[in-house]
């Protein structure tokens, strides 16, 4: 039987990446994404909905996410699913949680400019985006196709 895990996702940080270490010095960094839905519903009103998604980056990915994205920034995730579970400590009951694994990570224009990592070099506190785009891995990812206001092409 064949299987697919393929999640393509494009939201804004619901707060700044959390790089931290493994005990062999590989960087895993977590993050909260916010992904909107626009409907109609049946009386023909629009209908906001938002969906949070944590994510988790691995390696150089999750040092990139951490050294240019932060709450607000619009990002373009390429990954897959995977459900943690655990005992939770003051019930004991078994828990768990779907979230994301990226596996594809491209940064997003929010139209604020600039080209310093967040943090640095910006008087104003705003962060700024990256100098270029960055993606790891070899699939296209959303930013590689013009937008001219039509259909998206995919």
């Amino acid at each position: 039987m064949a299987n697919l895990n393929k999640v393509m996702l494009i939201g804004n940080l619901t707060r700044d990446p959390e790089l931290r270490y493994t005990p062999k010095g590989t960087a895993v960094a977590e993050l909260g994404l916010a992904v909107n839905r626009v409907r109609n519903n049946d009386q023909g009103e629009r209908i906001e909905e938002t969906t949070f998604i944590d994510v988790t980056l691995w390696a150089r990915q999750a040092e990139l996410a951490q050294q240019y994205l932060g709450k607000g920034r619009p990002v373009y995730i390429e990954g897959r699913l995977q459900m943690d579970t655990w005992d939770d400590k003051t019930t004991g009951q078994k828990r768990s949680k779907l979230k994301v694994v990226g596996e594809n990570m491209q940064f997003l224009s929010d139209g604020r400019g600039g080209g310093q990592p967040r943090g640095e070099g910006s008087s104003s506190g705003q962060q700024s985006s990256p100098p270029a785009p960055q993606r790891q891995g070899g699939s296209p990812a959303a930013g590689d196709f013009d937008d001219d206001g039509g259909e998206i092409p995919f």
